[in-house]
């Protein structure tokens, strides 16, 4: 049980006395604005790629230093925050990532503005999975729903608010807007933590003991798993760009993050302190919440980058439009998030997580009906039905990943559950970025095949678009022409939508494949009492 409050709500000797939710807010605060960070640059990419004079390929390093270094860091914050101190290392987190982001937005080429986006992404890394363990640390367990609740809006929420602003900012003011708004609200959440935010005192003891007893920051593992994940990051983020294992970079990536795994596993199974402790992850309960988890950061991240995509390649949208379209499912998601967190306290997690993922899998389906004549009103009833349930997966998962942890294991988790997060988001985006490749391919292929003057579809198109073209005072050779390019444009488009259709497909299959591991979480303790009681 935390030690900062006791199981019937009541400040334990030694904490701060503050109210609870004051604290949840501020640090939800900060934890929106980096998560935010992870999507907001991503529809101003070719705002950036114009204004620093670099091509579409060097502008978008800046999303991909971002997610490398915001990994790199999560499997250091545990350890930090406890030998350094939680509430020393947030404010120096949060503190670093507002200057960075600042000059992020008065970065005066590409150069520099991926040093400063490094950086942001190492301050966030280890910003996030501290705000989460103080959430833990600052609520009685019969109200850690309620309170993951509103942190679960800020993880949430921010991955489909950063579209929508990166691009009202972009299109109507600049992209430097998208990082230097980050400055007021840093600074504002910066003096709230250093007043509001204490430390329990099981970490204060926790402390003193590894500075008795020696204990040192396991430089080897941290290394080891740091080059994994960032190799993979890299793998996962420029495959796509780099043609995969066409690409001698990304084959060099992928042995390295291979090399980096195998050797991390003995190392950290049998030094005394490691930086991950693996133990977790082969627990029956956290291990599952990991996975889980996984699946719902590939889902979120997926959907909130590929639906703009579409709604601006295909249906002619701003990038405003497009991510106002997500806007709603949005709001749907922030009163889902404390509907699930009140009856979190009445219903058992694994129930939860089976009904919000079953409704994941029917709003993916329910995508794959894209088409043409699709207007707005769709794409943002499809957020909305994926809003329902994203919240009953999150909350429940979230409290049921704690259950069983000793408080000095709630760092950890914290940073292996928000590594979850995004990995996931970044395997989702690189699944689905290579199945509209290829599928695309697939597709515009079989289409093709029909076009051929023995074919009397085609040739019953071809004569129709020429007189068209042609009553419109074109002259008949070059109406034909026109007609031919008209429908060569039209395979193009449908083979687009076909891919698409197959990408949502895809992610509705993977929602079903987690499905099960719902049913393999154990039944947690609802009343007063739970808490992190009992073995993993």
């Amino acid at each position: 049980m935390s030690d900062a409050i006791t199981a019937d709500g009541t400040p334990a000797s030694g904490a701060r006395v503050a109210n609870p939710w004051l604290i949840a807010l501020v640090v939800s605060l900060a934890t929106f604005m980096e998560v935010l960070d992870t999507t907001i640059a991503n529809v101003a990419l070719r705002y950036i790629s114009g204004g620093l004079a670099v091509s579409a390929d060097e502008a978008s390093w800046v999303v991909t230093t971002y997610l490398v270094s915001n990994a790199i860091i999560l499997v250091a914050s545990s350890f930090i925050a406890k030998r350094y101190g939680r509430r020393r290392f947030y404010l120096l987190c949060l503190a670093t990532f507002t200057i960075a982001s600042l000059c992020c937005g008065l970065a005066w080429n590409l150069e520099s503005l991926l040093i400063f986006r490094m950086i942001q992404g190492f301050a966030g890394g280890g910003m996030v999975p501290i705000s989460q363990s103080i959430l833990a640390d600052s609520f009685p367990p019969s109200k850690r729903s309620q309170a993951f609740a509103l942190f679960g809006v800020a993880v949430v929420v921010a991955p489909v608010v950063g579209p929508t602003l990166g691009g009202y900012l972009s299109d109507n003011f600049s992209w430097h807007w998208c990082f230097l708004i980050n400055g007021p609200v840093g600074l504002f959440a910066f003096i709230l933590v250093y007043f509001l935010v204490d430390e329990p005192d099981s970490l204060r003891q926790e402390r003193a003991r590894m500075r008795r007893q020696g204990v040192r920051f396991d430089i080897v593992g941290f290394l080891l798993v740091a080059t994994f994940l960032g190799a993979l990051e890299l793998v996962l983020d420029r495959g796509q760009t780099e043609d995969w294992f066409g690409s001698n970079f990304i084959i060099a990536a992928t042995a390295i993050c291979i090399a980096a795994f195998l050797l991390a596993i003995p190392w950290l199974m049998k030094t005394a302190n490691p930086v991950v402790d693996l133990r977790l992850l082969a627990g029956r309960q956290f291990g599952s919440c990991f996975i889980v988890m996984l699946a719902t950061g590939a889902i979120l991240i997926a959907t909130t980058q590929f639906i703009p995509q579409v709604l601006q390649q295909n249906f002619g949208y701003t990038a405003t439009w497009a991510g106002l379209a997500l806007s709603p499912g949005g709001l749907v998601t922030m009163f889902m998030m404390f509907v699930a967190g009140r009856i979190s306290n009445k219903f058992q997690p694994k129930y939860l997580i089976a009904i919000g993922t079953a409704i994941i899998a029917a709003a993916m389906y329910d995508m794959t009906r894209l088409n043409a004549d699709l207007n707005f009103g769709f794409f943002v009833w499809s957020r909305i039905y994926l809003g329902l349930g994203l919240p009953l997966i999150f909350i429940p998962m979230t409290a049921a990943s704690y259950d069983g942890l000793r408080p000095d294991q709630t760092d950890q988790a914290s940073a292996l559950i928000n590594a979850a997060r995004n990995t996931g988001g970044s395997i989702g985006v690189a699944i689905a970025s290579n199945v509209l490749a290829h599928r695309e391919q697939w597709h515009q292929s079989r289409l093709v095949e029909h076009i051929i003057p023995s074919d009397p579809t085609y040739n019953h198109t071809l004569q129709g678009a020429t007189q068209y073209f042609a009553h419109r005072g074109t002259g008949a050779i070059d109406a034909q022409s026109q007609a031919m390019a008209w429908i060569g444009q039209q395979v193009q488009t449908q083979a687009s939508y076909l891919a698409y259709i197959d990408v949502f497909h895809t992610l509705m299959w993977l929602s079903l494949a987690v499905l099960p591991l719902a049913f393999i979480l154990r039944k947690i303790d609802l009343g007063e009492g739970s808490g992190h009681q009992g073995g993993h």
